[in-house]
């Protein structure tokens, strides 16, 4: 269901939230009465996409390519430095198209606002935006302690252009960890977010993608591929994939596979792995749903600066070791440390990407990844770098 008024995502469902939290399985939790009463609501909440159009014309920057930004914002809580960045960093401003994850509606970590619709509103773009989370809590690791309560606890992601925006449906990913099972608990599941854009050298098809990360590298693939088959079925346009595919190269379904998958990496040699593997999943750890993709005829080595990391992970940050002691057992961290210090303490890998069929980069240009993002005080604006593309239709289009 696609609506024009934010409204449609309003529910009543945090009166529930004591008792689902006291369920520890989404099959015991829909097997209750209480979910048999709330399963509506739950439903029209994720079949439920926002479209506004703020932005219905605008002036031609480029009209030879399209520009565009993937980024995963991190629950929008550096709010103001983000749109900063977006306004004015050389290498992110003055996109065509904008393809983000991880945005909160209603969070108390992300100040309670709607963070796609403010972000549309600050950079005048229209904008579509997917629910794929109820949250239960405020969060895990330190954003369980964030100041003040949820109010609309919604978690989703969200594709901003510059042009019209029409056909705007999203493809529903199944889940490749029970959501209902751990600390942090959820109803939902994650979305493919589809878009046709008009822009005036012809239309175009983005998809913003935010692929699980608590999931073997089978689900990532499977969920690549519901995306694909789901795209067949669609008139052909150019398209561009983005996002966060989250090839982080482990089976993350729990602690264990984690932790198995670990010390596979220390018998493959550290150095090697952080090297030769954690920036290049395509090579052998996700190396199927990469050869998923080209096999349906998308191209994405191109599009891309292959081996440079998107997500790093250093021994010195209380933040994110307090977020990965949620799901790793305590007396992992001593190896997961030294581990880490045989290459400098840093440890970098390639989580987002782009793929596109009938495009093709933009002359005299290249793909970025852009790091170092910053606020004034140096707090970073998300755990993820922003990556960024010109383009143009193929010839053959």
């Amino acid at each position: 269901m696609t609506s024009t008024d934010p409204s449609v995502l309003d529910h009543d469902l945090a009166r529930h939230f004591p008792e689902l939290l006291k369920f520890e399985s989404t099959t015991e939790m829909e097997a209750s009465d209480l979910y048999t009463k709330i399963r509506p609501e739950v439903e029209r909440i994720m079949n439920a996409v926002v479209v506004e159009q703020n932005n219905p014309k605008s002036k031609i920057q480029n009209p030879k390519w399209i520009s565009a930004l993937a980024w995963n914002i991190e629950r929008g809580n550096i709010f103001e430095g983000i749109i900063d960045a977006l306004k004015n960093h050389d290498q992110l401003k003055d996109k065509d198209v904008l393809l983000l994850t991880e945005l909160d509606y209603g969070m108390a970590r992300s100040g309670n606002r709607f963070i796609a619709r403010e972000i549309a509103q600050r950079l005048d773009l229209n904008y579509a935006f997917a629910p794929v989370y109820v949250a239960l809590q405020k969060g895990s690791g330190v954003e369980s302690e964030s100041e003040g309560e949820n109010t609309k606890s919604i978690h989703g992601l969200a594709t901003f252009s510059k042009w019209p925006m029409k056909n705007v449906h999203a493809v529903p990913l199944p889940n490749g960890k029970d959501k209902m099972w751990g600390k942090e608990k959820r109803l939902g599941y994650l979305r493919a977010l589809i878009a046709d854009i008009e822009h005036p050298s012809g239309t175009f098809r983005t998809v913003t993608v935010h692929l699980d990360a608590h999931c073997s590298r089978a689900h990532r693939h499977l969920q690549m591929k519901i995306i694909l088959d789901h795209l067949d079925t669609l008139p052909k346009l150019p398209t561009l994939i983005g996002g966060d595919w989250n090839t982080t190269t482990f089976n993350a379904q729990s602690a264990r596979r984690a932790i198995l998958g670990y010390w596979r990496r220390v018998m493959m040699g550290v150095k090697n792995v952080v090297k030769n593997h954690y920036p290049h999943p395509d090579r052998y750890f996700e190396k199927a749903l990469f050869r998923e993709i080209e096999s349906r005829g998308y191209e994405y080595k191109s599009l891309n600066e292959v081996g440079a990391g998107t997500i790093h992970y250093d021994v010195g940050s209380i933040e994110k070791n307090t977020n990965l002691r949620d799901w790793v057992p305590e007396w992992c961290f001593p190896f997961i440390f030294w581990a880490a210090n045989r290459v400098g303490g840093r440890v970098s890998g390639r989580l987002d990407w782009f793929a596109g069929h009938g495009i093709e980069i933009a002359p005299g240009t290249q793909p970025h990844t852009v790091g170092d993002l910053v606020d004034d005080d140096g707090t970073p604006l998300s755990d993820h770098d922003a990556i960024t593309l010109d383009f143009r239709f193929s010839p053959s289009m």
